[in-house]
């Protein structure tokens, strides 16, 4: 009688300490980046590969490379004329600076645009596991800012187009650029 007391104690004791797994699924949206991808000015409808361009947040050194030769960056590239952009979850602004011709050794053909996004922020609650995202919505009445880094120069960026204005999931291309 004892050993069976001993044995349910034991299992009891055993049982009762375990706890599920709290593991986020990887295929599991969370919060989402926001796509852009690069068209040719002169042909509207033909997608541009984009070979030299580093896009640098604001306040970061260090940016994001969309050129053949990048390494390190597969998270942000989709193909060689899309990039996906992380928003800032605790402001309604995000400004970044578009290098293009970034590694060129002239420093003429160097040419910098600046692109801010404004937008509302809703966090959503997925799982215990994975916690929350957060879903944004780009302003409907100002949803960007373009300007010229250097204003001796031209701006690089032609056109930019909101293709959508809610950014729930990261395979919708939210922003076209034409250049």
């Amino acid at each position: 009688m004892k050993k069976i007391l001993a044995f349910l104690m034991i299992l009891g004791f055993a049982s009762s300490s375990c706890e599920p797994d709290d593991i986020c699924d990887p295929t599991t949206p969370t919060t989402p980046r926001m796509l852009i991808q690069f068209f040719d000015f002169n042909n509207a409808n033909v997608a541009k590969s984009v070979t030299s361009l580093k896009v640098i947040g604001d306040g970061m050194n260090e940016g994001v490379v969309l050129s053949p030769s990048a390494t390190g960056n597969l998270k942000y590239v989709t193909n060689e004329n899309s990039i996906l952009l992380p928003l800032n979850t605790e402001a309604d602004l995000v400004k970044y600076t578009f290098i293009i011709n970034y590694d060129n050794k002239n420093p003429l053909l160097v040419n910098k645009d600046n692109l801010e996004f404004k937008y509302t922020r809703q966090n959503i609650y997925v799982s215990r596991a994975c916690g929350f995202k957060t879903i944004f919505d780009l302003d409907e009445q100002n949803p960007f800012t373009l300007t010229d880094a250097a204003p001796a120069d031209q701006m690089w960026i032609k056109y930019v187009i909101v293709k959508k204005k809610n950014i729930q999931f990261e395979n919708e291309t939210i922003i076209q650029i034409y250049f």
